[in-house]
């Protein structure tokens, strides 16, 4: 029997290479975008003037899609419901998520949620939260 010795800078590199594979598969779970970790994909970024969040939501109905904003959280909710399948068609692929879904984003302290606002648009939700008007220093006169 054959043994191959291994430094201690081997295992721990292997031991390191196992851990991120399996990690990887555990995170993930396949999707038609390859692997995915949620539906819907999101893109989130801001401005000075506000803070703009995107969900890709294709072929899932506006009147279904729940957006609330509690104590700094953004939660979008809803559901995207099944294609239909003919009775005697044989499906050899089902990529495409369907059922309930919500994925949560905590936004930033200086936005105004009261004044957010969402337009949905050819699959696409965008929401838009203003930022507060920045307190602006102000000189205080001495008497």
């Amino acid at each position: 029997m054959f043994s191959r010795a291994y430094s201690t800078r081997d295992v721990f590199a292997e031991m390191n290479r196992l851990q991120q594979e399996l990690q990887q598969y555990l995170d993930h779970t396949p999707s038609i975008r390859g692997l995915s970790q949620s539906f819907p994909a999101i893109n989130a970024g801001s401005t000075e003037q506000s803070v703009d969040i995107y969900a890709f939501v294709p072929g899932v109905d506006p009147a279904s899609l729940d957006v609330q904003i509690e104590k700094g959280v953004l939660t979008i909710a809803g559901e995207r419901k099944a294609e239909n399948v003919p009775e005697k068609a044989t499906l050899h692929v089902d990529e495409r998520f369907a059922g309930r879904f919500r994925r949560v984003v905590t936004l930033p302290d200086d936005v105004e949620s009261t004044t957010a606002q969402a337009r949905y648009s050819d699959g696409v939700l965008h929401i838009s939260l203003p930022r507060k008007e920045a307190v602006q220093p102000r000189r205080i006169a001495i008497q």
